[in-house]
């Protein structure tokens, strides 16, 4: 199966995780929240798939390109 890396757009602070390693998601849910520049912003699944990897938990500060997710399709 193919799989789909979720990397942060942009350096940040993860506020909430909303998956876990099993969930089935779909295209556009919502994986996690980052904020940045004052800014929350939702980070969305690029595709409907199971979540194989998880690489963030809240509170965790992250760089540009850092893994959040892996989704398998």
């Amino acid at each position: 199966m193919a799989q789909e890396l979720i990397e942060a757009p942009m350096p940040g602070k993860i506020l909430s995780v909303d998956v876990t390693v099993g969930n089935t998601v779909e295209e556009g849910a919502i994986i996690c929240i980052l904020e940045a520049m004052k800014m929350e912003n939702p980070l969305v699944a690029p595709v409907t798939g199971s979540v194989v990897d998880v690489g963030v938990s809240p509170g965790q500060l992250v760089k540009t390109g850092d893994k959040i997710a892996v989704i398998e399709y």
